[in-house]
């Protein structure tokens, strides 16, 4: 048995969660700024998170609703993460991203995982506070992705994790098997291999056996 953790949006979803808040109160470009920032190790992802938290402060929760709805799985993880179920494989979700977007979008598609570690936006009443509320916040995917390992009773050295930006770096130096997802340039030096779709992935995780090989 190991422990395959994904990171959510820009790696298992080609959605950027807080790019499509963003877009309900018209400041997405100053919300994908910040992103790229964060993911290129230009700013500390906390502080990056707390700036992109302020700026939906007062979206109404219909308003929020509507652009978890629009999160979506990129092509060919729902599959991928069934086909990992179904080999005994742990599946987790270490994101900095949130919550209902997450859960929508699996839900979405009818998949499912066996962790979910997120973040959360609060809510006053009916609005968001412009808080951000989390474990995934200050701490780091690294500390999530071992964890993870002594619940489920496997070694770091076989674990597997699956990122794309700055924020993964920590579980991505950790983990047994580091796959970047077309990573940031200061993402890639740390990966042991790179893909650019959920099809690429799996082939890696065929060939390192963790999952298994199957008659076509």
């Amino acid at each position: 048995m190991t422990v395959v953790a994904f990171d959510f949006d820009g790696t298992l979803s080609d959605s950027e969660m807080t790019v499509l808040l963003g877009d309900r109160r018209d400041v997405a470009d100053e919300m994908a700024e910040i992103t790229e920032r964060s993911m290129n190790d230009e700013i500390d992802y906390a502080e990056s998170l707390r700036k992109r938290a302020a700026l939906l402060e007062s979206l109404p929760k219909t308003e929020a609703d509507a652009a978890f709805d629009q999160v979506e799985l990129r092509e060919g993880a729902a599959d991928l993460i069934a086909e990992l179920n179904d080999a005994g494989v742990t599946t987790a979700i270490l994101t900095g991203g949130f919550e209902r977007g997450v859960a929508a979008a699996l839900e979405r598609e009818g998949a499912s995982v066996d962790h979910i570690v997120s973040n959360r936006l609060p809510m006053q009443g009916d609005e968001l506070t412009g808080a951000v509320e989390g474990p995934l916040i200050e701490g780091t995917k690294d500390d999530a992705l071992e964890d993870l390992a002594d619940d489920v009773g496997v070694d770091l050295a076989d674990t597997v994790a699956v990122g794309d930006g700055a924020n993964d770096l920590p579980m991505l130096k950790v983990a047994g098997l580091a796959i970047g997802f077309e990573p940031k340039p200061a993402v890639e030096p740390h990966c042991d291999v790179v893909v650019s779709s959920m099809a690429d992935a799996r082939e890696i995780l065929l060939e390192e056996g963790v999952l298994p090989e199957t008659d076509e």
